[in-house]
């Protein structure tokens, strides 16, 4: 059986004609002209060994072959119409998703206001948000699972990755009022060893960093307690249970009141980032550009 190589805008045009009954209606729905549409619609007969029309004094009619073929073309034809609109509606921000990956610290310490207001702007996006450490949240970029990730230095910067530092960050040793005694002393990290220690799982980039930040120093910590989130840890600092290693961004309210309070060593430990982190082989959709670009236009200083 030969193959038939048909010009697919011959089928647009019999779509047309097929829908509105007639050459001349065909024609102006297309805005070519009248012989154009003629022409088409015997080019296609001809190649399909079919009469598909069957003129008449009001227009022209389908044969039982041409309503044959008209069944399958209008299910294509319109689908293809539909996924047309539906790229326009993703491009214009009527529809579509974004998938960001986020720690609990820079959901809430940074991302959290500006996706209220993409949300309040752009109401039919869906936004996926997966909750994991920096490491994981790498590893989701990696594997193409989310648009871009928002994450805390440091991290394993990969080959194709863009990254934007967007907001400074400190970590900081903070108790309650049963280690008030240290309060306004200035401590060397090796007192460290001797207090019960409040830290992040070590799967966490603020555990890591942490970590070798002390053990550049002889410093090696046996925490008593190793938890999920720095909120959990705030939770337990209050309740007298130890010194715990947090940002302290999740001390601040309990410093203002005096629940909590910061302690002073000889040297602090330096400032790192928040990071916005994307693969620059992995396109973006439109409703992730714009949630970056309003993102950019508005600065850390929204948080």
């Amino acid at each position: 059986m030969r193959r038939l190589d048909i010009n697919l805008e011959y089928y647009k045009i019999f779509y047309y004609v097929g829908k509105l009954g007639g050459i001349s209606a065909a024609a102006e729905a297309l805005s070519i002209s009248q012989p154009a549409v003629s022409q088409a619609v015997k080019q296609l007969e001809r190649a399909l060994n079919n009469t598909l029309f069957i003129r008449t004094s009001k227009g022209v009619r389908l044969t039982r072959e041409g309503e044959t073929l008209f069944f399958y073309i209008k299910n294509g034809y319109e689908t293809i119409k539909s996924g047309e609109n539906m790229l326009k509606n993703i491009q214009n921000l009527e529809t579509g998703e974004i998938r960001i990956g986020a720690s609990d610290m820079t959901l809430q310490f940074y991302l959290l206001p500006f996706l209220e207001q993409f949300h309040e702007a752009y109401p039919k996006i869906k936004i996926h948000v997966t909750n994991a450490p920096t490491p994981s949240t790498i590893k989701y970029l990696q594997n193409g699972e989310i648009d871009f990730g928002v994450v805390s230095s440091p991290f394993e910067n990969r080959k194709g990755f863009f990254v934007r530092p967007v907001r400074k960050i400190e970590d900081v040793f903070v108790g309650g009022e049963k280690y008030a005694y240290l309060k306004e002393k200035i401590l060397s990290y090796k007192n460290l060893e001797k207090l019960p220690i409040l830290c992040l799982e070590e799967n966490t980039s603020t555990r890591r960093y942490v970590d070798h930040f002390l053990r550049q120093r002889g410093v090696f910590l046996n925490p008593e307690f190793e938890l999920a989130t720095s909120d959990m840890l705030v939770q337990f600092a209050l309740r007298n249970l130890g010194i715990a290693s947090v940002t302290q961004d999740f001390a601040k309210k309990h410093e203002k009141d005096g629940s909590l309070f910061v302690l002073k060593f000889e040297e602090p430990i330096p400032e790192r980032e928040f990071c916005i982190v994307s693969d620059v082989h992995i396109p973006l959709s439109a409703a992730a550009k714009r949630l970056l670009e309003q993102m950019k236009e508005q600065g850390e200083n929204i948080v």
